[in-house]
């Protein structure tokens, strides 16, 4: 690790659906054409969705590099599978600029540890860290009394109030005046506490600014026990939460109306996918009861993660019912 020079870093955090990997990809598309980008990439179910979808828009050849950790690896500072794709990574890239996305129930805190550990401090240069928020979301107590939601809150450099364009009037002030008053609730001789009113910014479809990776860094200072564990992700569970993902080779072919049907009846906090179907590979995402569908480049299998409180336990079968035959 000697040999590899501090690489400017940033994580890009959020809640379940709220763009992280939209606005991933939407900065990979700016990036400097002379320099490589690496992303580390964290899913809460063991499936990968993520990881996949990005490779999908960008391939090695385009100067970005990606590498995925599954099954909430990400959350544990002492999580040595992050560590061990950590370290591949940045050996095999050798990048210029590093992206961390944890996954929307990783616990943030944990992650910022890591990466300030002594291990990584001459390897890494820590930048911004962007969390994205609903501002619709920030009158549902699910969200803001959510343990995970509050950390990504106490870790932020910048604000961003992604999907503007589909806010209410007052939604933005509301969301304003609600980290204002987060804010003021903090102690003051708390040198760890959030800035909530700092650097806020809105954006619609991730459109996060290539400036906003540069900017100054809050000093937090992220104590042991705010990174204990709270969940067994051995099952892929915990914070009222479960997944379960399927993955199926790519010689099986399914019929597109038949998944963007199926897909669109699902209830579930979130669904992600990519299906290699008798029209071509699409990709599909649906969060807040709203499914949006794009076609790839490219995938080695069809793959699909559901995250919600109660799953259905016939989704194979109906999956496997859109075969074409």
């Amino acid at each position: 690790m000697s040999t590899i020079r501090a690489v400017p870093t940033n994580i890009i955090t959020g809640f379940l659906g709220v763009g992280k990997t939209t606005a991933i990809l939407q900065l990979l598309k700016r990036k400097p054409e002379n320099e490589n980008w690496a992303v580390l990439v964290n899913e809460f179910g063991e499936i990968g969705i993520d990881g996949a979808l990005i490779a999908g828009n960008n391939p090695q050849e385009s100067g970005v590099f990606i590498r995925e950790v599954p099954g909430g690896c990400m959350c544990c500072a002492s999580g040595v599978p992050m560590q061990i794709a950590l370290n591949m990574l940045l050996a095999k890239a050798k990048p210029d600029r590093l992206l961390i996305e944890p996954s929307g129930l990783g616990h943030p805190k944990e992650v910022l540890a890591l990466l300030q550990s002594i291990h990584y401090q001459e390897v890494l240069s820590l930048q911004a860290t962007i969390t994205l928020i609903d501002a619709r979301k920030l009158q549902d107590s699910r969200y803001t009394e959510h343990a995970i939601f509050k950390q990504q809150l106490d870790i932020a450099d910048i604000i961003v109030a992604n999907k503007a364009d589909l806010y209410q009037g007052g939604d933005l002030e509301f969301a304003q005046n609600y980290l204002t008053q987060q804010a003021e609730h903090q102690d003051s001789s708390d040198h760890s506490a959030p800035l909530y009113n700092t650097r806020f910014y809105s954006t619609t479809n991730g459109a996060l600014e290539l400036q906003w990776l540069n900017s100054p860094i809050l000093q937090h200072n992220i104590k042991t026990e705010d990174h204990k564990h709270v969940h067994d992700q051995s099952e892929n569970s915990g914070e009222s939460f479960q997944s379960a993902g399927l993955t199926f080779d790519a010689n099986k072919i399914f019929k597109r109306l038949d998944i963007y049907s199926l897909l669109c009846g699902i209830e579930a906090e979130r669904v992600k996918a990519i299906f290699i179907t008798d029209e071509g590979i699409f990709a599909y995402n649906k969060a807040d009861a709203t499914l949006s569908e794009y076609m790839l480049d490219e995938s080695p299998d069809s793959r699909i993660e559901i995250i919600g409180t109660q799953l259905d336990t016939k989704l194979e079968a109906s999956l496997l019912a859109c075969l074409l035959s």
